[in-house]
């Protein structure tokens, strides 16, 4: 309000000196002077007009930006919640990382973009005997668990995700033939060697069978899946807790 008032005035200053430059200027080029009621005129009508109708003026633009402020404000905030929603829409609830969709969806990019690297299929062994033994908030622990070992290698061309279950996949991207075996492993002692226990505290064991298979650039997300689920399947005949890898 302060500001409206400020601004009425100073526009009503402007029309005075405006009216006085006017008055001064013609009317003694018409042969009449400024004096008396003409000069009181001259003071009194610019400031009548120009400071009530400035604060009116004013008052509404204010108003306006006022207005504006709080549509920007509230689209900024409808656009963080759309964003929001999409990024749940793409989590799995309880691990954090891609969903099933998301995670094919991203894969298909990467495709498209012509990155190389390692696709893993990852399952916990013998996960519904934890279920069944521990209970289902241990088991939920384990997959959590699961999903921040498996988060740290998510980047730029990396990406982590539940399939469903106590079924993850990965891709890393960039990953070279030689150093898949090696990263697998890696992962693969990882979750062994978590450390959870039970509600009657007692330690639950941890394992993981892993099929990997290794993408060229162009790779078909279809078929590398199919290719790392077979070596999956194979890790587990073999007696799980072990990692198979193919080119």
């Amino acid at each position: 309000m302060r500001i409206v008032i400020a601004k009425s005035l100073l526009a009503g200053l402007l029309s005075l000196l405006a009216s006085l430059a006017i008055s001064f200027t013609f009317v003694p080029m018409l042969g009449g002077e400024v004096a008396g009621a003409g000069l009181v005129m001259t003071i009194v009508c610019p400031l009548a007009i120009s400071i009530p109708a400035s604060a009116v003026l004013f008052s509404q633009s204010e108003r306006v930006r006022r207005a504006e402020a709080r549509a920007s404000d509230a689209l900024a905030k409808l656009a963080a919640a759309y964003e929001e929603l999409r990024l749940q829409s793409r989590q799995d609830g309880l691990t954090g990382l891609l969903n099933r969709s998301a995670f094919l969806e991203e894969l298909q990019l990467l495709s498209r973009q012509g990155v190389t690297g390692a696709l893993v299929f990852l399952d916990l062994d013998h996960f519904k005997s934890i279920n069944d033994r521990d209970g289902h908030a241990t088991g939920d622990e384990v997959l959590r668990r699961t999903g921040q070992i498996l988060a740290t290698y998510m980047g730029q061309f990396n990406i982590a995700g539940r399939l469903g279950g106590e079924e993850f996949a990965l891709f890393q991207g960039g990953l070279a033939v030689e150093e898949m075996s090696r990263w697998c492993e890696d992962i693969r002692e990882l979750i062994e060697g978590m450390h959870v226990r039970s509600a009657s505290r007692s330690i639950v064991s941890v394992s993981a069978s892993i099929g990997a298979i290794h993408c060229v650039s162009g790779f078909d997300p279809d078929e590398c899946l199919r290719a790392a689920d077979v070596n999956l399947y194979e890790a587990k005949s073999l007696g799980r807790n072990r990692v198979v890898s193919s080119v």
